[in-house]
């Protein structure tokens, strides 16, 4: 049996080991699918009080994804979790002991996360979708109107980069209460803040977060973002590479 795949089977032992990082993964299906609901049940009821404007802008695919915020925070922990448990118990002595090759051991323990996040999130966007679109009613969408299908795997694939970009920067953090505490902020306060201010909207606009959830959205009545749905996940891709490239730089360099 080769070393990867030796390294492969060990990290998935980690991981369904720690009931925490199972039970997060559960959360984030069950927060973003009932908040979509929640949201877009009460987006049906009160469809007849919205103004001209706002029904042009109704995305009723983005609207059964409004859990999808609370969604990532259970991602982010997700991410942070899986590589910042071994930091502090001190396992990772003997995980880095075992394999000394770093490069092998710190993307092994990547993909096998990345692959079990992609299966959680494509399951809770598609789930998130479908429930979604059952509380609209007669506002409903459907998997076959142009765009749909694009926008429900972007969920999943929005929510599978959250959490690599969560692991990197958790890598080079090392600390779980560190990295937790600039991550929330980053995506629940700078972003949203920078996102939402006139005066600096241009430079929010190409944070991971904002420009990522571009991919989700089906409607773009009144959006003069300068990337279309693929271009935003571009950006995200960028980031995550970034944080990835500077987790393997970290951890070659540093002691553990």
């Amino acid at each position: 049996m080769s070393l990867v795949t030796q390294v492969l089977r060990s990290e998935w032992t980690k991981i369904k080991s720690v009931r925490s990082t199972v039970w997060t993964l559960g959360l984030a299906l069950v927060v973003t699918v009932g908040l979509g609901a929640l949201i877009s049940a009460f987006t049906k009821s009160n469809f007849k009080d919205l103004s001209t404007e706002d029904r042009l802008a109704f995305d009723p695919t983005f609207t059964s994804f409004a859990g999808m915020g609370l969604g990532q925070l259970a991602m982010i922990v997700f991410g942070v979790l899986v590589v910042s448990n071994e930091y502090s118990t001190g396992m990772i002595r003997t995980s880095l002991a075992a394999v000394p090759q770093r490069g092998i051991f710190l993307f092994s323990k990547i993909a096998v996360a990345t692959l079990l996040v992609f299966v959680v999130g494509m399951i809770t966007s598609f789930v998130a979708f479908f429930v979604g679109q059952a509380m609209l009613g007669s506002h409903r969408a459907d998997l076959g109107d142009p765009g749909v299908l694009r926008a429900v795997i972007g969920g999943g694939l929005y929510m599978t980069l959250i959490a690599m970009f969560s692991m990197g920067v958790a890598t080079m953090l090392r600390s779980p209460m560190l990295s937790l505490g600039i991550l929330m902020p980053f995506f629940f306060l700078i972003s949203a803040i920078l996102g939402n201010v006139s005066a600096t909207e241009k430079v929010g606009q190409y944070f991971p977060d904002q420009a990522g959830q571009k991919v989700m959205q089906v409607v773009t009545f009144n959006d003069d973002k300068p990337y279309g749905p693929w271009g935003g996940f571009a950006i995200m891709v960028v980031w995550v590479v970034a944080a990835l490239i500077g987790a393997y730089v970290v951890l070659r360099k540093r002691d553990a």
